[in-house]
C-alpha cells in the first residue's frame, strides 16, 4: 500500500489528525487519490455529499453561476437566495430563513434569535438555552457551549453564560430544567457525534410539549440528519414533531459551504435589519448550488434511495453482529448508521482503508457509515463482505 504523502503538511495548524490519505478527485461514491488509488467512500465528508461526488446537477449549477455571478454582498438583493428560500420553505415547516456559511453558523443565528424572541416575549432574564449531554453544535464559542461534551469545552473557557445541559433522552429531566427563563431548548433529533444515538420513541413530542407549555422555543439542529440523510428531507418529519427553528448545513449545498437557520414565523420575525449578518452567507455561487442539490434530492429517486438501501445496509450489519461478539449494537435512521463495537475502532477504520474502503469511527468505539444516499446495493455488500472479513480477523 503506498500511503506516502507527496506534500508537506507541517504549514496548517495542528487541528485534525487526517488519515494517511491525499484525496484528489471525486466522483459519485468514489475518491481518488494522488497515485490513483481508488476509495469507496462511506464518510461522504461527513455527510456533506449526500448526492454524491461532483453530482452533474450540481456541477452545471456552479459552472453556469460562477460564470455569471459569484459574489455581491447581502447590501443587495440576490435573485438565486431568494430561490432557495422559497424552495426550503415550500418543503419545510419554515416561513424564512438566514443563510451563513456552516454549521457552527447556523447555530449561533439560531441562539441569538432565541434569546431575543425569550426577553422579548418573557422578558429580561428569559434567555436560557438547554441543550443534551452528548450533543455536539459546533466549535465556535456559542455553538461549543451548546455542545454537551466536556471535552469540546476543555481549555477554551469562560464559556458563554446561560447554557445548561440535560440527559439525551430523558423528558423528566429536561422537564424539569426548562423553566420561565428558558428561551430554547436545542437538540439534535439523532445525535451523530456521539455514535449515531436515537430518541426514545415518545421524546421528541415530549419535548415539544414541555416547550409549547413553558413559552420556550424548539431548536433542532439538522445539520448531519437533514437534507435527506435519514430519508425524508428532514428527520422531523420522520418523528412527526415540528421545531420552532432548525439549522442545516453539511449536505444543504452538495458540498459546498453553506449554513441556514431557518425558522417559524413567530421566531423569525425577531430578527431584523442589524440583528444579525454572514458576509459571504448565500452568495449566488453557493445558493445556486444548493438549488440543484435540493432539486436533485427531491426529483431523483434519493430519499428512496436512502430508505431502501438503508434498511438493507443495517439488516446486514445485524447479521455480522449475530455471528461475533465484538458488535455490541447497530442502530440509526436511514443511510446515517452506527455500529457499537465492544472494542475500539481506530484499528477497524484502517482496515476498512486497507481495503479501499473508507470509513469514520466516533465515540472511540463507533463506526459510523455515513454512505451518499446515491448508494447501491453491490456498494453496500462490498462493505459488509469487507466488514465481515476485518471483524473474522481481530
Amino acid at each position: 500500500m503506498n500511503e506516502t504523502l507527496q506534500n508537506d503538511y507541517s504549514h496548517l495548524m495542528n487541528t485534525y489528525r487526517p488519515q494517511p490519505v491525499e484525496l484528489v478527485r471525486g466522483e459519485g461514491a468514489y475518491v481518488w487519490d494522488v497515485t490513483g488509488r481508488r476509495f469507496l467512500d462511506f464518510v461522504a465528508g461527513i455527510a456533506v455529499n449526500n448526492l454524491g461526488h461532483c453530482h452533474p446537477a450540481v456541477v452545471d449549477a456552479v459552472r453556469r453561476q460562477a460564470e455569471t455571478l459569484i459574489h455581491v454582498s447581502n447590501l443587495y438583493r440576490i435573485p438565486v437566495q431568494a430561490e432557495l428560500a422559497e424552495l426550503l420553505c415550500d418543503h419545510s415547516f419554515a416561513w424564512a430563513c438566514f443563510f451563513c456559511n456552516s454549521g457552527a453558523e447556523a447555530v449561533e443565528a439560531a441562539v441569538k434569535l432565541a434569546r431575543r424572541y425569550g426577553i422579548r416575549t418573557k422578558g429580561e432574564g428569559a434567555s436560557g438555552i438547554v441543550a443534551a449531554k452528548g450533543s455536539f453544535h459546533g466549535r465556535t464559542m456559542g455553538a461549543m457551549t451548546a455542545t454537551g461534551q466536556e471535552r469540546i469545552h476543555s481549555g477554551f473557557g469562560p464559556l458563554v453564560p446561560g447554557f445548561s445541559h440535560v440527559p439525551f433522552g430523558n423528558a423528566a429531566a429536561l422537564e424539569e430544567e426548562v423553566g420561565e427563563d428558558t428561551a430554547a431548548v436545542i437538540l439534535e433529533p439523532i445525535q451523530g457525534e456521539s455514535g449515531v444515538v436515537t430518541p426514545p420513541d415518545g421524546y421528541l413530542s415530549r419535548v415539544r410539549e414541555i416547550c409549547d407549555r413553558e413559552g420556550a422555543l424548539l431548536i433542532f439542529d439538522e445539520i448531519q440528519t437533514g437534507m435527506g440523510r435519514t430519508g425524508t428531507l428532514f428527520a422531523y418529519e420522520r418523528f412527526d414533531v415540528k421545531p420552532d427553528v432548525m439549522v442545516l448545513a453539511k449536505g444543504l449545498a452538495g458540498g459546498l459551504p453553506m449554513g441556514a437557520c431557518l425558522a417559524g414565523d413567530r421566531a423569525a420575525s425577531v430578527f431584523e435589519p442589524g440583528s444579525h449578518a454572514s458576509t459571504f452567507g448565500g452568495n449566488p455561487l453557493v445558493s445556486a448550488a444548493s438549488c440543484a442539490a435540493l432539486r436533485a434530492t427531491l426529483s431523483d429517486g434519493v430519499l428512496e434511495n436512502c430508505v431502501t438501501m438503508g434498511e438493507y445496509f443495517m439488516n446486514e450489519l445485524r447479521r455480522i453482529a449475530g455471528e461475533t461478539d465484538l458488535i455490541a449494537e447497530v442502530r440509526g435512521v436511514g443511510l446515517m448508521i452506527g455500529v457499537e463495537l465492544t472494542r475500539g475502532g481506530p484499528e477497524v477504520v484502517d482496515a476498512f482503508r486497507e481495503r479501499n474502503i473508507l470509513v469514520n469511527c466516533t465515540a472511540e468505539r463507533v463506526l459510523r457509515f455515513l454512505p451518499p444516499l446515491i448508494v447501491t446495493k453491490d456498494e453496500v455488500d462490498e462493505v459488509t463482505s469487507a466488514f465481515k472479513d476485518i471483524i473474522g480477523g481481530l
